[in-house]
Formats: C-alpha cells, sequence, structure tokens
C-alpha cells in the first residue's frame, strides 16, 4: 500500500499545484461556484415565500438554507468527473501512450481526482463550511454541529468522492464504444442533478420514487452527507448510510474492474 501510494500520489499533487498557478482559472472557479449557489438560494427562498407553513419536504426554511449551501458546495468537491478525460484521451489517441505505461490507468485517474477534490476542500469549500457555521448560529440561532457529526459528515463526502469517481469511471468506458461521449455526458450530468439531490431534495419526491433512489448509488453521492450534517439520521441511521455507502465503493470499483477487463479486449484508438 505504501509503495502504491508512491507512485500515484505525486499524480495528485500535481492537480492540487496546477489549480494553485493558473489564477485566472481559480477567479473563475470561485466566481462560478458563488453565483451558481446564490440563484439556487434565491429560487428556494422565492418557494419557501409562497409557503404557510414555512416547513416542505420536512425541511424549515433554515434548514433548507444550509441544504442549499452543503448540496452546491459537497457537489463541487466530489462530482469530480473523469470521464470527459477518458473521452479525451480516446479521441485524440493519447490513452494509447498511457497502457504502455508500467502504471494504472484508472489509478492515474482517481488520484488526479483526488487532487482536485483536495484543492476544492481548501479552496473555498473550508471557508464556505466555516462562513455556514458562523450563520447557521448567530443568525439563525441553530447549535453549533457537534465533532461527531462534523467527522461522520467527512467521512461520508470521501466514500461519496470515491463513488461518483468509480460511477463516472464506468460511464466513461462508453467512449471506447462510442469514441464520443460529449452529448451523453451533458445528460449525464442533468440527471444527477435531479438524483443526487442536488437540485431537488429527495425527501420532495413520491414515496414510491424514494424507495426506488434507496437502491440506487446516486442519493450516496450528495443527498446522504448533507442529512447527515444537518442532523437529519440518528446515530444507527448514520452507520447504515456510511456501510451502504462503503458497498457502493466496492461495487462500482470491481465493476470498473469489470468493464475495463472487456473493453481492452476492443479497443479502438483515434489520432495518436
Amino acid at each position: 500500500m505504501k509503495k502504491y501510494f508512491r507512485i500515484y500520489w505525486p499524480f495528485a499533487v500535481n492537480q492540487i499545484k496546477s489549480n494553485f498557478v493558473y489564477k485566472g482559472r481559480f477567479y473563475l472557479f470561485i466566481l462560478r461556484k458563488f453565483l451558481g449557489m446564490f440563484i439556487y438560494y434565491y429560487l428556494w427562498m422565492a418557494i419557501y415565500a409562497s409557503a404557510p407553513s414555512g416547513q416542505l419536504g420536512g425541511f424549515s426554511r433554515s434548514e433548507m438554507i444550509l441544504y442549499v449551501f452543503m448540496s452546491y458546495t459537497i457537489s463541487d468537491m466530489v462530482m469530480v468527473g473523469i470521464s470527459s478525460e477518458i473521452g479525451h484521451d480516446v479521441t485524440d489517441g493519447s490513452v494509447a501512450m498511457s497502457l504502455t505505461k508500467p502504471i494504472s490507468y484508472r489509478a492515474r485517474l482517481v488520484f488526479q481526482s483526488l487532487g482536485i477534490m483536495i484543492y476544492r476542500a481548501v479552496v473555498p469549500t473550508l471557508f464556505i463550511w466555516i462562513g455556514l457555521e458562523l450563520y447557521k448560529v448567530c443568525k439563525l440561532g441553530m447549535p453549533v454541529t457537534s465533532p461527531v457529526t462534523i467527522t461522520a459528515t467527512l467521512v461520508s463526502i470521501l466514500l461519496s468522492f470515491f463513488i461518483y469517481i468509480y460511477f463516472d469511471y464506468c460511464f466513461g468506458m462508453l467512449a471506447f464504444i462510442t469514441t464520443y461521449i460529449f452529448g451523453m455526458n451533458i445528460i449525464k450530468n442533468a440527471a444527477l442533478n435531479f438524483l443526487t439531490g442536488k437540485l431537488i431534495p429527495i425527501s420532495f419526491f413520491p414515496a414510491v420514487l424514494q424507495r426506488i433512489f434507496s437502491f440506487l448509488p446516486f442519493t450516496a453521492i450528495i443527498y446522504v452527507p448533507v442529512m447527515i450534517y444537518l442532523g437529519k439520521y440518528s446515530g444507527a441511521q448514520v452507520l447504515e448510510q456510511l456501510g451502504k455507502q462503503a458497498l457502493w465503493v466496492v461495487i462500482l470499483s470491481l465493476l470498473g474492474s469489470f468493464l475495463w477487463k472487456r473493453i481492452e479486449k476492443r479497443i479502438v484508438i483515434l489520432g495518436g
């Protein structure tokens, strides 16, 4: 394991350094992040303004404010797409060079994404989370999040990162069949905005759909970490959800290995 990290950790470090070096991309990332969050925030505040009871889908107005910022922040942190990079590698033929190197193609992609996730966790997620805690206590009058809840949330976020990465890796295998997945990526991202609970909390959906979603890995990407942070789960439910997330990590990892072995037999490279 130590040798494994010594080989692949530099890929993560290089991504972190790269993101800090390009200042223009950094400022655009910050601007896009805050613009999206506040559009989402004002949309939900307009919806709650017309709700006489002040409760929608089991969320109070204060809880929805926290849900909006946490869901958007977590999605930007963990949903680091690698399928588009796989598609690019296939179309320009650079995947051929990757396959000749004595390293795992998937492990390289995963560690590169891990570096991006670490960068996004520090800039600006950490500061947003601190600001959200201050707003939660000083403005909303809610208690400070306990260390146990924060720890459980961080573990859940890490597991959700690997769920998304392995899912997106499996999705990226389509590039070896279609050679072009840009359009499918747009459809995938739009669907995930709903399936993960980013745009609408899963509790807003009909009970039948909620039941169906519970058997899919997508709610574990955003909805579960946010619900743990909001204290919507009991201690036993938190452990159950973390167990489900870990199980999905294993399932999607094994599925990715299986698909890769099948794809290797029919690889067609363009360019080079």
